[in-house]
């Protein structure tokens, strides 16, 4: 069974920026339960469908497929949930650890998370000062979740 082990604080200022070019993303939920979720999404000119189950502290289940670029592209547009995730993902090694950075558009404009992706619940990370509060736990941060309350929403004052 595939497991993904995996952290997410808010970003502080822009000093992260420099160090690396972003790939465009967009995504979709067909299904959006708390047990599952199953993802459509697009990188470029490829289509992924990726299933996780629910998570338990930092761990749960994932399976993602490479799926036709057209038919993701159509499962976006007529199939998932909206409004659709939109964001800019910047992949950044720090020492021995890969963070990637996601920028929101649209719908979670305003939004910049890292997500760092562990080898065990237990890995001490060594981060960077631009990366701030840990949000791992907050279940308003998840990708699914920001369909169904996009940041654009959120009482101020928001996270930051």
């Amino acid at each position: 069974m595939a497991k993904e082990i995996e952290r997410k604080f808010l970003i502080k200022g822009n000093s992260w920026r420099h160090l690396t070019k972003g790939t465009k993303y967009k995504q979709g939920y067909l299904s959006t339960d708390k047990e599952r979720s199953v993802r459509i999404r697009t990188i470029n000119d490829k289509g992924y469908i990726t299933i996780k189950g629910i998570s338990v502290g930092t761990t749960r289940s994932e399976y993602e497929y490479k799926i036709p670029i057209d038919d993701a592209k159509k499962m976006l547009n007529e199939l998932c949930v909206h409004p659709l995730i939109k964001k800019t993902r910047f992949k950044i090694q720090y020492g021995n650890i890969l963070i990637e950075v996601d920028e929101f558009f649209g719908e979670n404009e305003g939004l910049i998370l890292a997500e760092v992706e562990l080898n065990n619940e237990n890995q001490q990370l060594n981060l960077p000062d631009w990366i701030g509060k840990e949000v791992t736990n907050d279940s308003k941060y998840f990708n699914v979740n920001l369909v169904k309350n996009p940041f654009k929403y959120w009482p101020e004052p928001k996270d930051s």
